[in-house]
């Protein structure tokens, strides 16, 4: 057993939970809910008089992602609702010809297939490869042609936890001029993440995983060079370059990425993910990063010697970020599922068994009671279809 880390008073979270779920929705840090108290305490009492201040912070979390991914300028950052806008802002930005081809996966969320697959109408065919094999990066790699124009890609598959290998993948499309689109929500807050290491073009997250922030706002990296690539799809006030001069009849869109940003922006979600965000780099992420294989890799163990537990996600640790998804023989999964959250046990199903999915703060002694609470609920399972 370990001692609790010095994190733990910023997860003040009810005794009875075992919080395993945070590739799904993360539980804020105490910092960020102080910060939504002050704001709103402040907007109580005072209104927008301090709105000023308020601009100061969006450009601080500006900076502070701009470090979190390691990109070139903080201009190439933009605040957007969510991963499906700011994939949606690519998909629909680019000037597309009949037959052009996306190549992806058969493994992608929602968010990083539909945007794509609405694209048909404008002749443009997406390309789902198969990621079963001992090389995935390499089937991605082998299915571009001549007519590949753009490989979209989760940096982590959101159901089997599989990690993809992003500085051979950027490589190769840099090698044949296909742009590179990656959906990093399964990365961002999680492990180190370098938008110039693996030379990709666009790369997004939402702030309500690994970053432990608010649902309703989001990054969305664009590199500078092909940010006029993309024909704008919304416009507003926010957008402009003269922004704040609201008499200049001539406008023009931002040089920056901000172009991507049309009305005002959620300064209440803006506080909550900043602070969130500091306790991610005060701790810093190659720390973070370490601490999460290490739960991971605890947690692994564990599950395997659980009788009838059968992994679904990667043992690798270059293969495995923070999911561990498995399944349990002769056992009704989504039964279990819904055992696991009464009991506390806080978790998604998916990819055909249960996901579970800690943090860098998530103690040992969390892990051990999960697996206790998953062992127990197996045999009770068990038991009961003897009797029947």
């Amino acid at each position: 057993m370990t001692t609790p880390y010095d994190w733990q008073h910023e997860f003040p979270l009810d005794p009875d939970i075992c919080y395993l779920n945070h590739a799904a929705v993360a539980p804020w840090p105490k910092r960020a809910a102080d910060a939504v108290s002050r704001f709103a305490q402040e907007n109580a009492r005072q209104g927008a008089r301090d709105y000023p201040r308020w601009a100061k912070q969006e450009t601080h979390l500006r900076q502070q992602l701009k470090q979190l991914v390691n990109a070139p300028s903080v201009d190439d950052i933009a605040l957007v609702k969510n991963t499906s806008e700011a994939l949606s802002f690519v998909a629909q930005g680019i000037n597309w010809q009949a037959g052009d081809e996306i190549i992806t996966s058969d493994q992608e969320f929602p968010s990083n297939r539909i945007p794509w697959e609405a694209l048909s109408s404008r002749g443009v065919n997406v390309r789902q490869i198969s990621l079963q094999g001992d090389d995935p990066e390499q089937a991605l790699i082998d299915a571009m042609n001549e007519n590949t124009r753009l490989l979209t890609i989760s940096s982590v598959q959101y159901a089997s936890g599989l990690r993809m290998d992003l500085k051979r993948l950027g490589a190769a499309c840099r090698t044949r001029k296909i742009l590179f689109c990656v959906d990093a929500i399964q990365t961002i807050g999680a492990l180190p993440f370098d938008v110039q290491s693996i030379d990709c073009d666009f790369a997004m997250a939402d702030g309500h995983k690994w970053l432990l922030g608010p649902e309703g706002l989001g990054v969305f990296y664009c590199r500078e060079s092909v940010r006029d690539q993309l024909q704008l799809t919304q416009h507003g006030w926010h957008m402009v370059e003269a922004m704040g001069n609201y008499d200049l009849k001539q406008w023009q869109p931002a040089s920056s990425a901000r172009r991507f940003e049309a009305g005002s922006p959620n300064t209440l979600a803006q506080h909550a993910l900043s602070a969130s965000l500091e306790l991610l780099l005060d701790t810093g992420m190659d720390r973070v990063g370490a601490l999460l294989q290490q739960r991971v890799a605890y947690l692994i163990t564990a599950l395997q010697q659980t009788p009838g537990v059968r992994l679904l996600s990667p043992e690798a640790p270059e293969r495995r970020a923070g999911i561990v998804t498995f399944a349990i023989e002769g056992v009704d999964h989504p039964r279990l599922h819904r055992e696991l959250m009464q009991s506390g046990i806080i978790c998604a199903q998916r990819g055909g068994g249960i996901r579970w999915s800690p943090h860098f703060y998530t103690t040992e002694d969390t892990l051990d009671q999960a697996v206790s609470q998953l062992q127990l609920l197996i045999s009770q399972q068990g038991d009961n279809s003897g009797s029947r």
